[in-house]
Order: C-alpha cells, then sequence, then structure tokens
C-alpha cells in the first residue's frame, strides 16, 4: 500500500511539475487512477498528502484542484524567491566550487544549444530547473536550499517557464549566461543583481501568463 501511494504521489507530483495538470485543474480520484494504473484508494491518500503541502486544494462541494493563486499571492511568493535566489547567487560566486561552475557552465551551453535549435520552454525546463538549483545548492548552505525547495514546490511557480514566449526565453538565456559569468568571475555584486532582474523577469511572465489564461477562460465561459 505505502508503495502504491508513493508511486500515486510522484506520478500526481510530476503532473503538476510538468505542466501536465496546470493551475486550477480539477482532479478526480477516478481519472488520476486511471491515468496511473492504480487503484483510487492510494491516490485519495496521495492527494491528501498533496493537500497538506499546499499543492492540492479541497473545494467543499466541487473537488479537488491543482492550487492557484492570485497576482497578490504571486508577488508574495516572487518577493520570497528574489531574497532566496539573489542571496544564494551572491553567495554561489564567494563559494561555488570549480566543479559546480563548471557544471553550471553545461547546463548553459544545454540550453544554448536547445534554443538555438528552436526548442520550446517545455524541453528547456529541465536543465532552467537544474541550473537554478545548482546555484542555490553552490551557496553551501542547507537552510538556504531547504527554504527554497518550499518555495518553489507552489505549483504556478513550478509551471513559470513553462510559460514563456521565444523572446522570453532568449531573454532568460542572456541571463542565464551574465549569471554564469558573474559567478565564474566571483563577482558577488553583480550576481546577485542579475538574479534579482531574472526573478522579477520570471515574476512578470507568470503575471502575464496567469492572465492570459484567466482571459481566454472568461472568453470560453462568455461565449
Amino acid at each position: 500500500m505505502a508503495a502504491a501511494v508513493d508511486k500515486a504521489y510522484s506520478a500526481i507530483r510530476d503532473g503538476i511539475a510538468s505542466g501536465q495538470f496546470s493551475s486550477g485543474t480539477h482532479l478526480t480520484a477516478q481519472n488520476l487512477a486511471s491515468a496511473t494504473g492504480l487503484s483510487r484508494t492510494p491516490v485519495r491518500e496521495a492527494m491528501r498528502r498533496l493537500h497538506a503541502e499546499g499543492l492540492i486544494e479541497f473545494i467543499p462541494h466541487r473537488g479537488a484542484f491543482v492550487r492557484q493563486l492570485g497576482e497578490r499571492e504571486i508577488y508574495k511568493i516572487y518577493d520570497l524567491i528574489i531574497l532566496l535566489e539573489s542571496h544564494g547567487a551572491e553567495a554561489a560566486a564567494q563559494n561555488a566550487t570549480q566543479d559546480q561552475i563548471n557544471e553550471m557552465q553545461d547546463l548553459v551551453q544545454r540550453m544554448e544549444e536547445l534554443i538555438q535549435r528552436g526548442a520550446s520552454a517545455s524541453e528547456v525546463a529541465e536543465y532552467n530547473g537544474r541550473f537554478h538549483r545548482l546555484v542555490v545548492a553552490a551557496a553551501h548552505n542547507s537552510w538556504l536550499e531547504a527554504a527554497f525547495r518550499v518555495i518553489i514546490d507552489v505549483p504556478q511557480v513550478m509551471n513559470t517557464f513553462h510559460a514563456y514566449q521565444p523572446d522570453e526565453l532568449r531573454r532568460s538565456q542572456i541571463q542565464h549566461q551574465e549569471l554564469m559569468l558573474a559567478i565564474g568571475s566571483r563577482d558577488a555584486t553583480w550576481a546577485r543583481a542579475i538574479m534579482e532582474s531574472h526573478v522579477m523577469a520570471a515574476r512578470n511572465v507568470l503575471i502575464r501568463a496567469d492572465a492570459r489564461d484567466k482571459a481566454a477562460k472568461g472568453f470560453i465561459n462568455g461565449f
């Protein structure tokens, strides 16, 4: 039973992280059981775990939904992300090992190759996530890493990168390259400033995407 719950939990959580289950998606135990090949009992238990973590919300008489944030909440969350990641970038410039710097360079190069090939944001998202986690890890502060893991588990934060349009993706990559140069040259002030701008840009992408999504739903409902 425990193994089945863990499998269901991982499958649903991965679906939220990948954007398969986007913010506001209605989740039912029956549909999730069909998607995971498991019975509804472990799926329900997995949903309770995800609710406890804040990834799913239960609305009386309506059911379970992937948690969706309003614009004010997005600003509040991104205020925290800006603090955490800018500090992480600053500390990474001071504390990153050469192996970590080399790995950052490899990830930035991999993203560049994908973008040059015309890849979508969703295809680049995995490497973007690995890059940001590595920058925070390179700060060598376990408390910072723990706080960062909590905040990026918010569904809309998880899915931000999937919402990037081609021009936004290109600008994001330029900032990745600049951040890599700042950390590699051990310029903590520069690294902090770039990361602040980078995360602010991500916040703005999410807000625009959220507005587009609400406008589209409003059109459909109005139609």
